[in-house]
């Protein structure tokens, strides 16, 4: 080993808190990036022992095996409700759950708002690529009018499957929810945005405050049939229309 090669310094690598299992993502999604965000604010709040993490039927469905931490699996839709059974019988921890579009907002929409209008002290990530992931490909409530899907062949034709659901924005109009965000990880600018906003809904829930809901505009390259490169284009010059981004509220 050269003297340059042994005075070399480590800037990046795996978070503490995640474990060397691979992830069973799709190549070229967003989930990963999102997984490790999560796993590097568990590192620099240093909750990782103290966390449950909640995976319900999904493409997060094997979260267990990623992060360090407790984690349960739970039926579609119910994470929002076994979360906040978890958190009120045992406070000390924090809980987060893991959700796509279709589990958060359609198979779970009671759960998710009611949790919300509660004000449970909850971190949820919730994570919309407008479509259906791991069950075939299916329409979601955030899937795009004209979009094809395995359920919409012909592309979503809001005059029969309505339009798509902006849930960060009913969820907003609750008046407990302390903190709704939305952003994405489509360039570097947005990964550092929604580091931010995932590291302040966990220190939200540290501290007690409350209900926070951080939406993360994703892709899903195999079920688009697009390229990564073109998944990234689509969600910046196409969904961002339709799914804003910025802070909907903080009340923090």
């Amino acid at each position: 080993m050269s003297s340059s090669t042994a005075n070399m310094t480590k800037v990046f690598g795996r978070p503490s808190s995640m474990t060397d299992v691979p992830f069973t993502y799709c190549p070229g999604c967003s989930h990963g990036v999102i997984a490790r965000i999560i796993g590097q604010t568990l590192d620099e709040l240093e909750i990782a022992e103290q966390t449950i993490a909640i995976a319900p039927v999904g493409c997060s469905v094997f979260c267990y095996l990623w992060y360090k931490c407790d984690a349960i699996q739970v039926a579609h839709g119910r994470a929002c409700a076994a979360a906040t059974g978890i958190k009120r019988a045992r406070p000390d921890r924090i809980v987060f759950s893991y959700q796509g579009d279709g589990d958060f907002a359609s198979i779970g929409t009671a759960e998710s708002i009611h949790a919300a209008n509660r004000g449970e002290n909850l971190t949820v990530i919730f994570i919309n690529n407008q479509i259906y992931g791991m069950t075939g490909g299916e329409m979601a409530p955030t899937t795009l009018v004209d979009q094809k899907t395995t359920t919409t062949p012909d592309g979503r034709d809001p005059n029969l499957f309505g339009y798509p659901i902006r849930f960060s924005e009913m969820i907003a109009q609750l008046d407990a929810p302390v903190y709704v965000t939305r952003q994405a990880v489509y360039d570097t600018r947005r990964i550092i945005s929604t580091t931010a906003a995932i590291k302040k809904a966990f220190q939200n829930q540290v501290d007690g405050k409350g209900y926070s809901l951080v939406e993360v505009l994703a892709t899903c390259p195999t079920n688009w049939r697009m390229t990564p490169l073109q998944a990234n284009q689509h969600v910046t010059n196409t969904v961002t229309d339709v799914f804003p981004l910025g802070d909907l509220v903080d009340r923090g």
